[in-house]
């Protein structure tokens, strides 16, 4: 590539890395190797990055070359100009910030007719200039010479010189950079209610902002984000402010010098031009800014959240009962067997108004036993805690574990195509509960189903930049699915297009092979699969796995390509690949160091020796029974000091939304988290956390819950 040295030098010193770890990283990428495959099997070659850094190095690659095409279409516009002089040249080659390239852009930019070009067509160009140097003493008489044509009088010869200066005012980079730092020292957001929508109903969400003003450097992303959705919706008027005398004063001080007719002019073009064209861009600009830093920082809890989501303990593979709970329209009950397959569906209705409880009673326990029931899921919308209660006063003991599951989405799911493919004759309520019993079983196989903005872990989701958001969200569930690895066998089209190098087509057609000859016995035959070629087949390998395989390794995140050392392990020490899995004192008297070649470095080395000890091992934790306090059931029973369970239900820059039974999210504000100052809430609690909180306020017309977790959790 053209930049890659540019790139690679412009990167470490950004991100502090050493330069031919960079280097190599950039050429992976190029090579199309994928994130999990660089962090995970070229460590020699990276250095050991991580996939944050390798994500890090992949974003500003992707920003370099944005900015690399945008340089050949300046330097084209300003060369057809015939304006294109070796140093202009030299300064647009050496830069690589987007704002000051745009800057020295500015003036060549072909732009709508400007009132200035209006000027400079009528011949004002040599006036402005005049009135610039400021030694003419009666600028009137100089402008007599210009009035002619179009120009019919002084005073219009004057004011057209007077626009030329303040565009040029407007587009010089010491004027742009003098604004700039205004604005970033002294900013303030301002938000003002629309009269005529102070009054509404959907006006409320946003009192808070009715009169709001803050320095724009301590405007937190949550309240920007919150600004600018009701300046959408016409609710609200945003504006950034700063001292504009203090401005006009400092932007006079670089143009006039002293006193006099041609400073006076001047100095009124130099605050038209702020005022006009200057204040104007940089308020667009910096609002532009702060959206795009909010938005990151949206997106990062956004993502976060979603790993965390993605990464909850699976229950495994277990019979499973799914119950999508309700009142007047009855429960859904279905019946999946260790493989996520429906056996068997129908409706009960224990609850109010229908109240048939002792049939729905006989019904449950006539399931449970005929299809071996081992573990029950209840979706946490209505009826759910009455839904449980019931399924627990229903069942002999021991009866199956029972447990909650968070149902948002699922209805997304029920009526998406993926679930239209799997149940073409099923109806939406089926679906749903098939989906909630399968996010207990393996939330990630299921989740990987749902547009990730409709799982419910985000805020202002749809205010954010959505291509941003979309290539976020797809790198974390790429990340989480090849960091756990995939059943080649089992499953789904859309779980394995997130594997590494395959994508919808290559996954659609290893499910086709699957379905044709049987179920795969080793990773070599995926080499057999329809337009699965060598490259794809190098970065899909080592993440899928194949339990039961005849060699071992099939079933481990050892890659095929360094099956060869531990088979030279194994024959080192008498032994088969199996024994050596399976024997710990074995694997003890390798001294890997013996192994290191020029392909395979200690990094690599330890790694397989971590997978030998249990390969194709889930990183994921074990899952939890979870049961909210039996005496709480309203918001009406909660009480200042009360201190109940709860589940992390949603995490923010502000703090976490914590479910406590009562049908309605407490919030958990970032101040009240810990004993300690919080500025990053991700990092004290975990989405579906299973935690101890306060009850430290109740607004019952506002319907909300603020909850405390100081001094509470130890350990």
């Amino acid at each position: 590539m053209e930049y890659i040295k540019i790139f690679t030098q412009l990167i470490a010193a950004e991100l502090h890395l050493q330069e031919h770890a960079v280097e190599n990283t950039l050429k992976l990428l190029d090579e199309g190797c994928t994130i999990p495959f660089i962090s995970r099997y070229r460590k020699e070659r990276t250095g050991g990055l991580d996939e944050v850094q390798i994500s890090a190095i992949s974003d500003r690659k992707e920003r370099l070359a944005e900015i690399a095409k945008r340089k050949e279409t300046i330097l084209k516009t300003i060369g057809d100009q015939q304006q294109l002089t070796p140093e202009l040249k030299q300064r647009i080659d050496t830069c690589w910030e987007m704002t000051t390239l745009e800057d020295i852009y500015l003036p060549f930019k072909p732009k709508r007719r400007t009132r200035a070009q209006v000027a400079r067509e009528q011949g004002l160009e040599p006036l402005a200039q005049l009135l610039l140097l400021q030694r003419e003493q009666d600028p009137k008489r100089a402008a007599q010479r210009f009035v002619k044509g179009d120009v019919s009088d002084v005073a219009s010869a004057l004011k057209g010189a007077q626009d030329i200066i303040a565009e040029q005012v407007s587009e010089e980079e010491r004027s742009r950079n003098l604004v700039r730092s205004a604005f970033r020292r002294e900013a303030f957001i301002e938000s003002k209610v629309v009269k005529a929508k102070k009054d509404s109903d959907e006006a409320q969400k946003y009192s808070d902002y009715f009169d709001w003003e803050e320095p724009l450097k301590r405007c937190s992303s949550h309240r920007l984000l919150a600004m600018r959705r009701g300046e959408s919706e016409g609710i609200l008027r945003v504006s950034l402010t700063i001292d504009d005398d203090e401005a006009v004063n400092r932007l006079q001080r670089n143009y006039v010098r002293g006193n006099g007719p041609c400073q006076r002019l001047v100095g009124e073009a130099v605050e038209d031009g702020y005022k006009r064209l200057l204040l104007p861009s940089i308020e667009t600009e910096f609002m532009s800014m702060s959206k795009e830093k909010a938005d990151v920082e949206a997106i990062k809890v956004f993502s976060e959240n979603l790993r965390q989501l993605l990464l909850s303990a699976p229950l495994g593979q277990k019979r499973v009962m799914g119950i999508d709970p309700g009142f007047r329209t009855g429960c859904k009950v279905v019946c999946l067997d260790a493989q996520g397959n429906l056996l068997h569906h129908e409706a009960i209705f224990p609850h109010p108004p229908i109240n048939h409880r002792m049939q729905a009673t006989m019904h449950l326990q006539q399931m449970v036993k005929e299809h071996q029931i081992e573990a029950i899921a209840i979706g946490n919308g209505t009826a759910s805690r009455e839904t449980k209660e019931f399924v627990e006063e229903s069942l002999a003991k021991p009866a199956p574990a029972i447990y909650v599951v968070s149902e948002d989405g699922a209805s997304v799911y029920s009526a998406s195509k993926v679930a239209r493919d799997e149940f073409p004759d099923e109806d939406v309520t089926v679906r749903g509960a098939v989906s909630i019993g399968r996010r207990l079983m393996d939330p990630l196989a299921e989740l990987v189903k749902i547009d990730p903005k409709s799982i419910g872990v985000g805020q202002y989701q749809h205010d954010v930049d959505q291509s941003q958001l979309k290539h976020s969200l797809d790198r974390t569930v790429e990340s989480c699915v090849n960091l756990v690895g995939v059943n080649l066998n089992t499953a789904s089209q859309h779980l394995l297009t997130y594997v590494s190098g395959l994508g919808p087509v290559l996954a659609q057609n290893i499910v086709d092979y699957r379905k044709e000859h049987g179920a795969f016995t080793s990773r070599a035959q995926l080499k057999k699969v329809p337009r699965l070629g060598p490259a794809a087949y190098q970065q899909c390998a080592g993440f899928l796995r194949i339990p039961g395989a005849k060699n071992p390794l099939d079933n481990s995140a050892v890659h095929p390509e360094r099956y060869e050392v531990v088979e030279q392990m194994a024959k080192d020490n008498g032994c088969s690949v199996s024994d050596l899995i399976n024997n710990i004192g074995t694997r003890e008297k390798i001294d890997i160091k013996r192994y290191v070649t020029d392909e395979v470095g200690l990094p690599t080395l330890t790694d397989i020796m971590k997978e030998l000890e249990k390969p194709g091992r889930d990183p994921r934790e074990q899952i939890e029974e979870f049961e909210f306090d039996a005496s709480v059931q309203t918001i009406d029973d909660l009480h200042e000091g009360m201190e109940l369970p709860g589940i992390v239900t949603n995490i923010t820059n502000f703090g976490a939304f914590v479910d406590i039974g009562v049908h309605q999210d407490g919030l958990v504000h970032v101040s009240q988290l810990a004993d300690r100052f919080v500025s990053d809430p991700t990092q004290v609690v975990r989405l579906h956390q299973h935690v101890r909180v306060r009850v430290i306020g109740v607004d019952l017309r506002r319907q909300r819950i603020s909850l405390s977790m100081k001094g509470m959790n130890k350990g």
